[in-house]
């Protein structure tokens, strides 16, 4: 420190306070990465960050449309339902194969509702089709017909806002599994390099030794053999740069959390929602905007995550009752008969 540090010392950043959400989430990240507890200070290195991904999910959650009501008697009236079930005895069998559901359903003996965020796979299908232009029908209309497939439900909550603070923690774990994926792939990187290294000096030590005695003498394959050393040195040279990049093994932990913080620091590029805004017609065709057609206006989010598989995704808030639900074991027998 030095002598106007010590007259004026300089104030500290004032850490960021913990909330119940962050305590949780802080836990959690501990859980999926134990080694974290060991850094200097973790706690108050990941807060911050961990602060930026809250804030900016919590925006994005904050903006999705209300809960629908899924059931069969509110399929006609609903707009969202009716387009993203085919039919209304399909809502009651097609949820009630997800396991989670049954279990929150058993784990929660007296309520006789949920809210739950319905996950779709969405497609868009063109083709040609019967088309009004004025007074005049045509049957060669380019037309987008929107279907929704491989309905999932995994995570259910008490109200609407507790299904909300669920979807925040499990959008920011995933964020945070983005980083340790990051890790993971650093350290087998590193691994392979060293691998690759040890292969390449040892490959070089043959090459001196061939080098010497009768062969230095004679100057047998004397060229050939400067030349594959000059390019293994090469390649020695960049593979001892490879690994410099990634640090030494001492500061594996340091980078570790780095990592964590700088992927929990920019949310967007791991997490991302845009909504959808489509007019659909009773038999789920897109109306173009300037389109006299009467049809339904929805919005529903899309969700990007470049760490799923899954890739994009349609999803809506829902609400389902305990009493439409249907036995899982039913739902299996009748899905069992179409096997072959």
């Amino acid at each position: 420190m030095g002598f106007f540090d010590r007259l004026w010392p300089r104030k500290r950043a004032m850490p960021v306070q913990e909330t119940a959400q962050m305590r949780a989430l802080l836990d959690r990240l501990v859980v999926l990465s134990p080694s974290l507890k060991l850094a200097r200070d973790y706690r108050e290195r990941l807060c911050p960050a961990l602060a930026q991904s809250i804030a900016y999910v919590h925006d994005i959650v904050e903006r999705l449309p209300p809960a629908r009501e899924a059931s069969a008697a509110n399929w006609l009236d609903d707009p969202y339902i009716h387009a993203f079930f085919a039919a209304p005895d399909e809502i009651s069998l097609v949820l009630s194969r997800s396991p989670e559901l049954h279990a929150w359903f058993e784990s929660h003996s007296l309520v006789s509702e949920t809210w739950a965020v319905l996950g779709m796979a969405m497609m868009e299908r063109r083709g040609f089709g019967v088309g009004r232009h004025g007074d005049e029908v045509h049957t060669d209309v380019a037309q987008t017909t929107l279907s929704f497939d491989d309905h999932q439900v995994r995570v259910c909550g008490e109200s609407e806002a507790d299904l909300r603070e669920h979807i925040v923690q499990r959008v920011v774990e995933q964020i945070a599994l983005e980083g340790l994926a990051q890790i993971g792939a650093d350290e087998s990187r590193r691994d392979a390099l060293e691998q690759e290294r040890a292969l390449l000096r040892t490959r070089r030590q043959l090459l001196t030794r061939q080098g010497a005695g009768t062969q230095r003498m004679v100057g047998e394959r004397a060229i050939e053999n400067a030349a594959e050393l000059a390019q293994l040195q090469a390649s020695i040279e960049a593979n001892e740069q490879a690994l410099a990049a990634l640090g030494l093994k001492t500061d594996a932990l340091e980078h570790e959390m780095d990592v964590i913080c700088g992927v929990l620091a920019d949310p967007a590029r791991h997490a991302n929602v845009e909504m959808k805004h489509v007019r659909l017609s009773p038999m789920n065709i897109v109306i173009e905007r300037d389109a006299r057609s009467n049809g339904a206006e929805i919005v529903f989010p899309l969700a990007r995550l470049p760490a799923s598989p899954q890739g994009v995704r349609a999803f809506s808030l829902i609400r389902f009752a305990r009493s439409d639900l249907m036995p899982l074991p039913k739902v299996l027998d009748e899905d069992s008969r179409f096997i072959i």
